[in-house]
Formats: structure tokens, sequence, C-alpha cells
């Protein structure tokens, strides 16, 4: 089998890590995987029983219980299955994504997850996005991007995708959440946030979504001649 291609996609929440991976996967015929979604579902799980996403006892006792699955369809969107239930929509709200932060600090959950990520990225060629891709889940990555923007520039995008659903938004409660969420990104002692060393730094904080799409592309194509 040919060596497969693999280019992750670190940085913090709202940095449009999801948006860019999606649309270069589509470019490039690749598959995303979206390993935040993964965590989101694991906090769902969990909150759905009632347990804090603090509670070390409580997340040890119940990960037994969870089964999680990638599937995709026809036009290439991630799926999260849980327990045989497709959660993908369910898992997309505020409370839950800062809970998927509270959830990936813990060993147990990270050590089951690993090696279904790798399994992915062993045998297609993928782009993965999240917070420890480049660092811990493919240390060995064919391409490292570390995507970030301000926090006030990613506070104000969140606000803007919110209201564009027809949702109630808050830009102050917002930012602060994104910088809860950094805090406890970077701070956490298992596979923290933290750009790897062989990563390209992107700032997205004055670009548009074509800008940022074409400059990835660029350092890609550097390393794998598009």
């Amino acid at each position: 089998m040919s060596k497969t291609v693999s280019i992750a996609i670190d940085g913090p929440a709202g940095a449009g890590k999801s948006t860019i991976a999606k649309a270069l996967a589509g470019e490039l015929g690749y598959y995303y995987v979206d390993t935040g979604a993964i965590y989101r579902t694991v906090a769902y799980f969990l909150d759905l029983l009632g347990i804090s996403p603090k509670d070390t006892d409580g997340v040890e006792r119940y990960i037994d219980e969870l089964t999680v699955a990638i599937e995709y369809d026809e036009d290439g969107k991630q799926h999260m299955i849980m327990n045989g239930m497709d959660v993908t929509d369910e898992i997309r709200t505020q409370d839950i994504s800062q809970k998927a932060s509270l959830v990936s600090a813990h060993k147990v959950v990270r050590d089951m997850l690993l090696d279904m990520q790798r399994d992915v990225a062993r045998h297609n060629n993928v782009i993965m996005d999240g917070r420890d891709i480049g660092t811990v889940v493919l240390p060995k990555a064919t391409v490292k991007i570390f995507l970030t923007a301000s926090a006030e520039v990613r506070a104000q995008r969140r606000t803007d995708e919110l209201i564009a659903k027809g949702q109630k938004a808050n830009y102050s409660q917002i930012l602060k959440e994104i910088q809860l969420r950094d805090h406890q990104d970077s701070t956490r002692p298992i596979a923290p946030l933290k750009q790897a060393k062989d990563a390209v730094l992107v700032d997205t904080s004055a670009l548009d979504i074509d800008g940022v799409i074409a400059e990835i592309k660029r350092i890609v194509g550097e390393k794998i001649g598009l």
C-alpha cells in the first residue's frame, strides 16, 4: 500500500479549523476528520448521564459503556455515531463545546480515542484538525499547520455565525467563553494545545476563507508537490 498523506491542522477554538479543513479536504479529495466532534460526542454521552466532565471517577466508570464511530455520507460529511445513534447535530452547542474541552483532559478518554484517529490516517489521505494532532495524534504528519486568530476576531466570527443561523448571540459572553476555552486547552496537563515545532503558523485574523485556503494550499504544495 502506498504511503498516505496526513495534514494536521491545530489551533484554538474558533480559529476556523473545521471550515478550512473541510473545504481543503473537498478540494484535495481527502477524508476530513473533525476530532473536536469526537470529543463533543463523549461530552454529550456523559452529559446525558448527568456526569460532570470534571468528575474523574464518573468518567472512568462510564466510559466503557460508550462506543464512538465516524461515518461519512455520500457528500463526504462526517457523522458522529454514539452507541449506534447519529448525534452529529446534537453535539453542536456551546455548552457541549465547553464540556468537550474538559472531557478531553482525561487520559482515559484520550487513550480510548487515539487509536481510532490514527487508524483513519493510516489507511486514508486525511486532513485532521484539533488541538494536539501535530504534537500527539499524528506526530509524523506529512504537513503540520497551526491555525490561529485573535480571541476578539474569533468571538466576532462566532457571533456572526450564530446570528446568521437565526440564533441569539452575545459577543461579550462568547469572548469570555473562548478565552476560558483557550485557557483550559493550553493549560491541561495531558496533550495541551500548543504549536508543534515543525508546524507552520497561519494567522487568519486578517484573512477571509479563500485567503486562508490559498495559503495552506501553498504550504501543502511545497511539502507534497501539489
